[in-house]
């Protein structure tokens, strides 16, 4: 597949960035991201541990469920108080 451009309202070319990781230990499971997703790219799921942790730490992160979904919005990463998404636009 090639580069995907579009023209914004205004005329200016715009190329839709698509996510392409999330950083779960970063991510503090705010669900900010999930609020604005308008795909339903992401799910809340528990965080996955090494096998080094001995916590009983049941923490809840994000994780992409539908990442083909995604629209190139970029909502996700602009409401993330962590900075946890990498993004890059399609045929990269």
């Amino acid at each position: 597949m090639g580069q995907i451009t579009g023209l914004t309202r205004g005329g200016a070319e715009w190329t839709p960035q698509f996510v392409t990781e999330l950083n779960q230990e970063k991510c503090i499971g705010c669900g900010r991201c999930y609020k604005v997703c308008p795909r339903n790219v992401l799910d809340l799921v528990e965080r996955e541990l090494d096998d080094d942790d001995d916590d009983d730490d049941n923490t809840m992160v994000m994780s992409i469920a539908n990442g083909l979904d995604c629209i190139g919005c970029g909502s996700c990463g602009r409401v993330c108080p962590k900075d946890c998404y990498t993004y890059a636009p399609a045929g990269a």
